[in-house]
């Protein structure tokens, strides 16, 4: 995510570079040099025109490849992950369950690599995620009543999280410490309170943190509602839904 945005900034910063040096080379070498002297009129400049329809399409095809390669991989579902954590966004707050995992083919959870425990926060007391230095983490994204987006600007990626759709990336964070994390979607009277933490690291401190949310009863899924992965009416007929 990184490599993709520094050189979009880059062949951003050369296109700009260019398009002003040819205005001011325009302005200057074009401009009126006398009161009764009028510039040659000119419709059209064919090669220039097609130049300039071109040399755009170009370069969006070219940044679409990259963003598509980088997609591509942050996405990939294939891509193997050490922890889980199954997020839930309600109005408005967020749910972190560890060691939960989602099998979208039976649309079941399943608890992956330990006993399942879960941290709430609420606007008034934002939730930490605690994640683990260098290890890959697939992250599950589920929503029991608006769209959410869940953002962490250090990431330099973010994901909506849609009431009835199952969202997923994987992410490896390599740097120890906190990082700010909101709700980037409007999601509600107090979408702007919808915040969270993200702290990274070393594995006895995860492990530590988990035992502490065992001990607190904070034991088994807590997903916010029946709905987090289905919406009523849209599910097929065997599962309560409409034709």
């Amino acid at each position: 995510m990184h490599d993709l945005w520094m050189w979009s900034w880059l062949a951003a910063a050369i296109t700009g570079v260019l398009v002003w040096g040819l205005i001011g080379y325009a302005s200057i070498r074009f401009r009126r040099r006398s009161e009764s002297e009028i510039p040659v009129q000119t419709r059209y400049n064919l090669p220039i025109e097609i130049l300039y329809t071109v040399a755009p399409l170009m370069m969006v095809i070219v940044l679409f490849k990259f963003t598509v390669e980088t997609q591509n991989e942050v996405l990939d579902p294939d891509r193997e992950a050490e922890e889980v954590v199954t997020v839930v966004g309600q109005q408005w707050s967020w749910t972190f369950n560890y060691n939960l995992g989602y099998d979208d083919e039976s649309r079941s959870y399943e608890p992956e690599g330990g006993d399942t425990v879960f941290d709430v926060g609420t606007p008034a007391e934002p939730p930490t995620l605690y994640l683990v230095k260098d290890k890959t983490v697939e992250l599950n994204l589920f929503s029991p009543d608006v769209a959410h987006s869940f953002w962490v600007p250090a990431f330099l990626f973010k994901m909506d999280v849609i009431p009835g759709r199952a969202n997923s990336f994987t992410v490896t964070p390599d740097r120890l410490g906190t990082y700010v994390g909101r709700c980037a979607e409007l999601c509600g009277t107090r979408h702007s309170r919808m915040l969270f933490d993200v702290k990274v690291v070393e594995q006895d401190e995860y492990d530590q943190h988990l035992a502490d949310l065992a001990d607190q009863g904070n034991t088994g899924p807590a997903l916010g509602g029946a709905d987090a992965d289905s919406v009523p009416g849209l599910q097929p007929a065997e599962q309560g839904g409409e034709e």
